[in-house]
């Protein structure tokens, strides 16, 4: 598929009603993705497992300043996009500036909804609309907040490599 950032969701409304109606199921999660790691490729496979076509929903910078605070995110949004974009179980990006998905699943109307398994069932924005609400295990020490305190712990605020490294 071409063009898989798609920032316009009226756009990838379109493209999903074109998949639907060649009975594709239509898989959705989202997240922050600032720092990808293993539990976000964990994520990824599991939403192929669970249908046809799968949609990623990323925060802008913004909501993800709302979200984690004024020095986050590492990655801007666009980048976060293009990485993503790269995955071959990606099939579409597209960025939301709110605080929740909710208007973006409310407007592309996926089939399936997957998320961390660190989500509680009624802390999940959006089960309503969909079909199924798929829960997937954390990786056990991956996260991306622990991943910068590990940068942080290493290279210190100035990025220079402490001696107790």
């Amino acid at each position: 598929m071409k063009n898989k950032i798609i920032k316009n969701w009226i756009t990838l409304r379109r493209r999903l009603d074109k998949e639907r109606k060649k009975r594709k199921k239509i898989v959705f999660t989202n997240g922050c993705f600032d720092l990808i790691h293993v539990g976000h490729v964990k994520i990824f496979e599991e939403c192929k497992r669970h249908g046809d076509v799968v949609v990623v929903g990323i925060n802008s910078d913004r909501s993800v300043q709302w979200l984690k605070g004024p020095t986050r995110p590492i990655i801007l949004q666009n980048d976060r996009a293009q990485l993503l974009a790269a995955f071959e179980t990606i099939d579409f990006v597209t960025v939301f500036g709110q605080p929740t998905p909710e208007n973006l699943i409310n407007t592309i109307k996926p089939d399936v909804l997957v998320k961390g398994g660190d989500w509680k069932l009624v802390q999940i924005v959006g089960q309503g609309a969909v079909k199924k609400v798929v829960r997937v295990p954390l990786v056990k020490g991956r996260s991306t907040t622990g991943l910068i305190q590990k940068i942080v712990n290493l290279y210190g605020q100035n990025g220079s490599q402490t001696s107790s490294s």
